[in-house]
């Protein structure tokens, strides 16, 4: 394994004749944040459900942590905490409760008050489940997550629901377990969280991978140049124009633009709305998944 927690070759997976993941390749560094991206029905779920050990894959070599996660060792099941989108848990239990029954499963868990004071509990440790607003229920699935001093940590759309607070929060917890040295896998839907949070993006798309690559470089190198098209103009080539408004892509914006502005100042004409700037991780992965 190496520097690797998770290691994944050739893997397939089909419900019948619906083809989930088709040859799917990933690797997931020790200590680093990876956002795992995709429309529905990409095979997200399918994928991080066989790397937790909850399916089987049909073909594909799959290590994590060093182990096969399809015979569901304990001494794979204590080393990961898994975050889901949302627990079975009783809504009568109290926080401090919650964490110690969790707890007891594993031999090397993390100190109940230093969970609490890591997710910003600590002043709700009696509070019971059905008291806890939907931030702090959600710093609670965290806190379970993370009870068992997990190495990986699965996070499954961490903050879907949350307002814009809410969210910073979350993401400041998440910056705390990188700052501990965990590896977090993570799926969302929320692009500036993939921005934030993520070391390295891989986007998924009808079972493949389509796209693997850091959020500021993952097809993001072209410039974006846009502006207001005027009559007698002549736009470069492969542009395209939308509502009255020009847009181009260029890696070489100064040399692609020179002509532009060169008629613009001849002809005493301004462009109007001229922008020039990098597309957003959210334009690219529209582009990658349209």
């Amino acid at each position: 394994m190496g520097d690797d927690a998770v290691r994944v070759r050739g893997l397939r997976k089909a419900y019948g004749e619906h083809v989930a993941l088709d040859g799917v390749d990933l690797t997931v560094a020790r200590g680093e944040v990876l956002a795992l991206l995709g429309p529905n029905g990409a095979g997200k779920t399918t994928l991080v459900e066989i790397l937790e050990g909850h399916r089987r894959a049909d073909a594909g070599a799959v290590s994590v942590l060093g182990f096969d996660p399809a015979r569901r060792e304990r001494g794979f099941r204590e080393r990961i905490g898994v975050v889901l989108q949302e627990t079975g848990l009783d809504q009568e239990i109290r926080v401090r409760e919650a964490l110690e029954l969790y707890g007891a499963a594993y031999p090397q868990r993390r100190d109940v008050d230093e969970v609490l004071g890591l997710v910003g509990l600590e002043e709700r440790g009696e509070a019971k489940a059905r008291e806890l607003s939907g931030g702090q229920r959600r710093r609670l699935d965290l806190a379970l997550g993370i009870i068992g001093d997990p190495e990986l940590v699965f996070l499954d759309e961490p903050t879907t629901g949350f307002d814009p607070a809410a969210r910073r929060q979350s993401w400041e917890l998440i910056d705390g377990l990188r700052e501990l040295g965990k590896t977090i896998l993570l799926t969302t839907h929320y692009m500036d969280e993939a921005q934030h949070l993520a070391d390295r993006v891989v986007v998924l798309a009808r079972g493949t991978v389509i796209a693997n690559d850091t959020p500021d470089k993952l097809g993001r190198e072209a410039t974006v140049v846009s502006f207001r098209v005027v009559p007698g103009i002549t736009l470069p080539a492969g542009a395209r124009v939308e509502r009255g408004i020009a847009t181009f892509t260029s890696s070489a914006p100064t040399r692609d633009l020179a002509p532009l502005l060169g008629w613009a100042a001849a002809h005493d004409v301004e462009l109007e709305g001229l922008s020039v700037g990098r597309p957003t991780l959210e334009d690219v992965y529209l582009e990658l998944t349209a």
